[in-house]
């Protein structure tokens, strides 16, 4: 962590996480581009938060794993 000013005079702090991304296992479900998204649904009256949320969110854990999924 690095505390910088700002050009407000005020501080920010800064956060390097090259290490950490480096370590961290890569997501094999990738949300798709903003723009993928938005011809998909162009064809659709109505689309809601919750169809986008549910998109992503609705991957099955086997119930061995699924104690490593509470915080």
């Amino acid at each position: 962590m690095v505390v910088m000013p700002k050009k407000n005079a005020k501080w920010r702090i800064c956060v390097d996480f090259k290490k950490l991304n480096k370590a961290t296992k890569k997501d094999n479900y990738l949300l798709p581009f903003f723009d993928e998204v938005l011809n998909i649904i162009i064809r659709y009256e109505a689309y809601s938060f919750l169809d986008g949320y549910s998109g992503y969110h609705q991957i099955f854990i086997t119930p061995k794993n699924r104690y490593k999924t509470t915080f």
